[in-house]
């Protein structure tokens, strides 16, 4: 069975935060494929654990190399623009907590990724990200302004159209279609 997982954290007041991206993607891609999904058999899932505990919702649906090789994760990139998204594998957690509770849980880094971006950008398209621990936690939960959300939205199509690369043509395929 593919597994198709979108990292946040449960809640009404973390809904439309940035942190909540992967949450938010998956959930779209999830109401779009709908009852198709029947023939495709994939599990989506939005750990109801929050985001530092997401490998506690996902280690009990990963119990083969198999079932790791048909695991996506979708999650926010600070380090990535707003509108951007990058696909990887076999990577490291790169700081964020909730993929860092995942490959602890699996004891493997073996799956892939899809990172989507949330920083601004300057007008010349220079990454803006917030300086300090403190600044970084506001600016991940803080809410997406409307057109932001419009970009996600917008950008959820080209995500799902990668997913479906992912699970008929593989990882490699997917990878250089879509980075």
């Amino acid at each position: 069975m593919k597994i198709l997982v979108g990292l946040g954290n449960p809640g009404e007041e973390y809904e439309n935060t940035r942190h909540n991206t992967g949450r938010i993607v998956v959930s779209m891609i999830e109401k779009k494929w709908g009852s198709e999904n029947e023939k495709q058999k994939i599990k989506f899932l939005m750990p109801d654990t929050f985001m530092n505990n997401s490998g506690r919702a996902v280690a009990p649906l990963v119990k083969s190399k198999k079932d790791l090789k048909d695991l996506v994760v979708v999650y926010d990139d600070i380090d990535l623009p707003l509108g951007k998204m990058k696909i990887s594998f076999n990577r490291s957690s790169g700081g964020h907590n909730g993929l860092g509770s995942i490959i602890k849980s699996l004891k493997s880094q073996e799956f892939t990724r899809i990172r989507i971006g949330i920083a601004s950008v300057t007008p010349s398209g220079k990454i803006k990200k917030p300086k300090g621990k403190k600044a970084v936690i506001n600016f991940i939960l803080g809410e997406f302004k409307k057109p932001e959300l419009e970009i996600l939205k917008k950008l959820s199509k080209k995500i799902t159209e990668a997913v479906e690369v992912i699970f008929s043509e593989g990882k490699d395929k997917a990878m250089s279609m879509y980075n």
